[in-house]
């Protein structure tokens, strides 16, 4: 085969320069505040919106191999995580143009990649200070007073870097009645670009998740000092709230009871995100602003909940979840229901009225209800010869003769739906509509998982395998209603709910006027959904708003003006390596160019900052303050208590801070995306030729980088 080969490793390297341009896409992904992306199918002139960087690379023409391994990495991190992928698109573009600039400065490729991951594991180990365990986080943040106490770390020492169990004050509580008033507590105070926090003592969660505050009745006026802190009350904050999201007026619960026994969370004043196990504030923390996914998925926990009291478990079960995106109606119209709900025909639709009241018998098929189809491993007959693979069913008797048959089976076990996990044959499905039979196709795994334990009913591959122990009972079909109590009829398909008595199946029902925006939602839903998911199960979260980075930052930094590992550093210690310091200085402060870009973007894009320029100056201002501190750590963490970097420059409002402060982010996933981010960039850097094969000659000589290569 005609073989061309081009070498990619010189000071500009083609691989990192493609990898950057790629990832520069997917900017304005990050941070809560996202720019959405109209991608277009020229095919069809139909448009989607898009705010996803997974959707975005499957949008884009990735013909060069940087591009395929960009690809790779991106699905198998939203295949494990469904979350992180922006950070790991952007860091990929960050930290390709680092290396670059290293290579510009003549730095050798093993000490890039020697450095770099040490670097990153250091950065790993240094920030597991600020994990907070998971009842720590639903405990404090369902509590409403103040229990201010000192701790200490491991040696029996209080202080500010006794980072052992970050959350030791308390999360304020979003919603204060107007008979209440807030007392703020600084218990920082800053002196030019230095602070003391011997002092103080600064629990790691005081510089994230909590505004450490007082409640008090308005006609007390006494003076309130927080004990052992010396710190006095003297600013009030009066706010009434008329509209809280967390509270909703009496009856007008969008999760109404038309959707049978389940109710969502409850409604009303004495409604509080306690209810569902602290999953609810968890779940706020986690929303990073997503309002309409978040009120789902309070519904979604408190509804397990229940059910998990009785197992033992506090895990949201994610396989007991699916989604149906309804077009035409508001997205207020959003909600929770019990069981399958699925879009259905018309001529569907009314089999399901003529169903209705009724106690339906099901089947389950894991595969498609086709003549021609065979499972997987199927082995044909050896000696006969296949003459036509697929007969006409106008002209054939073959294909009548199967449907008949199919047809007589349903009867015979009088089966009335009958769910499939494939494909459903357009003859079939109307000859069951003819016969008062509901067949739905293209039904997950999970699904029919789920029926089969609610109705005893067992999977079949082909109908001839059915027999009667295979056939459930107990099952019911209705149109799906909206949360007035009307049924929807939207002209094409119309949506219908599909049950069964103790079904262990929620469906998140997403409603949009626009169907350009309903593969967002349900992006948008299940990133928060699996944020939950692998919270519950890490066990544990990181405070978010960019503490992580900053500190990453701080402790990069540290090593780059001490370029030998210090002692107390055990991963460094392990992974050190002989580069002269100067190479590994100039490494360091590349790696750390990575997070500073992030922040810096996350700032423009919240537009808290006009320029990245302000916004780096405004990063490297905390950065200049942390290291003037005794524990950057503790300044970090102050610092976010009092509204953190991505604040700006002006003191943060009670609200902007409430605002601000009560974020989490996932340990496993925001971990796991730096490093395959910085494993794809050292292994495009270490890839020194690119050579390409098949009859592309012709194509390559006409193309404007041919002189690039040499034909072999």
């Amino acid at each position: 085969l005609p073989m061309a080969f081009r070498d990619v490793n010189a000071r500009r390297h083609i691989g990192l320069q493609q990898l950057s341009s790629l990832a520069s896409t997917g900017r304005t992904f990050l941070g809560p505040v996202k720019s959405h992306k109209f991608i277009v199918d020229e095919s069809t002139n139909q448009s989607t919106l898009i705010c996803s960087a997974v959707r975005l690379i499957e949008s884009l023409d990735l013909t060069s191999a940087a591009g395929q391994l960009l690809n790779e990495t991106i699905q198998a991190q939203n295949k494990e995580f469904k979350t992180g992928v922006s950070t790991l698109l952007f860091l990929v573009g960050a930290w390709s143009r680092a290396v670059v600039e290293c290579l510009q400065q003549n730095i050798p490729v093993p000490a890039i990649v020697s450095v770099m991951s040490e670097g990153l594991n250091s950065c790993c180990e240094r920030i597991q200070c600020l994990q907070i365990p998971i009842p720590d986080v639903k405990r404090e943040l369902c509590s409403s007073t103040v229990r201010p106490r000192a701790f200490e770390s491991k040696t029996g020492q209080a202080g500010c870097d006794g980072l052992t169990n970050p959350w030791n004050l308390l999360c304020f509580q979003r919603d204060i009645s107007a008979t209440e008033e807030v007392i703020p507590i600084n218990s920082c105070s800053h002196q030019g670009d230095g602070c003391n926090f011997n002092e103080y003592p600064v629990s790691p969660l005081a510089g994230f998740g909590s505004v450490t505050s007082v409640v008090k009745a308005v006609g007390d006026k006494s003076p309130s000092v927080l004990s052992g802190r010396g710190v006095t009350a003297s600013s009030w904050i009066t706010r009434k709230l008329t509209h809280s999201r967390h509270f909703s007026t009496p009856g007008k619960s969008r999760f109404s009871s038309q959707q049978g026994d389940f109710q969502g969370c409850p409604s009303g004043a004495s409604a509080d995100l306690c209810g569902c196990g602290g999953l609810g504030h968890l779940a706020m923390a986690l929303s990073h602003g997503n309002q309409t996914s978040l009120k789902l998925l309070q519904s979604i926990a408190a509804h397990q909940q229940e059910r998990a009291e009785c197992s033992g478990s506090s895990q949201i079960d994610v396989t007991e979840i699916v989604t149906c995106c309804v077009l035409g109606l508001p997205e207020s119209c959003s909600c929770v229901c019990p069981g399958f709900v699925t879009l259905v025909s018309p001529e569907q639709a009314a089999v399901i009225k003529h169903l209705a009241d009724k106690t339906l018998r099901v089947v389950l098929m894991d595969g498609d209800l086709t003549e021609h189809y065979r499972h997987l491993g199927f082995n044909r007959p050896r000696n006969v010869r296949t003459i036509l693979e697929h007969p006409s069913p106008q002209g054939g008797r073959a294909g009548e003769t199967w449907l008949s048959r199919m047809s007589d089976i349903l009867m015979s076990f009088e089966v009335n739906l009958v769910l499939v996990k494939g494909n459903v044959c357009e003859d079939v499905m109307a000859r069951c509509v003819a016969s008062r039979i509901l067949v739905i196709g293209r039904v997950a795994r999970d699904v029919l998982r789920a029926f089969g334990a609610a109705t005893g009913a067992r999977a079949v591959t082909y109908l001839s395998q059915l027999n009667s122990p295979c056939v459930g009972n107990g099952a019911w079909a209705e149109l799906w209603k909206a949360g007035d109590g009307r049924a929807v009829d939207l002209g094409e398909l119309v949506p219908a709910r599909i049950g069964a008595g103790g079904i262990a199946l929620l469906t998140a029902v997403l409603t949009t006027a626009l169907p350009s925006k309903a593969q967002l939602l349900q992006d948008q839903f299940w990133a928060l959904l699996y944020r939950l998911h692998h919270a519950l199960k890490d066990g544990k979260v990181f405070p978010g708003g960019g503490a992580v980075e900053l500190l990453c930052l701080s402790h990069i930094q540290a090593l780059a003006e001490q370029p030998r590992p210090p002692g107390s550093d055990k991963a460094v210690r392990e992974h050190s390596s002989p580069w002269p310091a100067e190479y590994k200085s100039i490494v360091l402060r590349a790696l750390a160019s990575g997070w500073k870009q992030f922040l810096s973007v996350v700032l423009c894009n919240t537009a808290r900052a006009s320029s990245e320029l302000e916004a780096g100056a405004s990063v490297d201002h905390h950065l200049r303050r942390a290291a003037a501190c005794a524990s950057p750590s503790a300044y970090i963490l102050e610092e976010f208590r009092r509204g953190g970097v991505l604040r700006g420059g002006s003191d943060p409002s009670p609200e902007q801070v409430i605002d601000d402060l009560k974020v989490c982010d996932n340990v496993a996933a925001k971990t796991e995306a730096w490093r395959r981010a910085l494993d794809l960039v050292l292994l495009v850097l270490q890839t020194d030729a690119e050579i390409i094969t098949g009859p592309r000659r012709s194509q390559i000589l006409n193309s404007p980088v041919s002189s690039e290569f040499m034909f072999l």
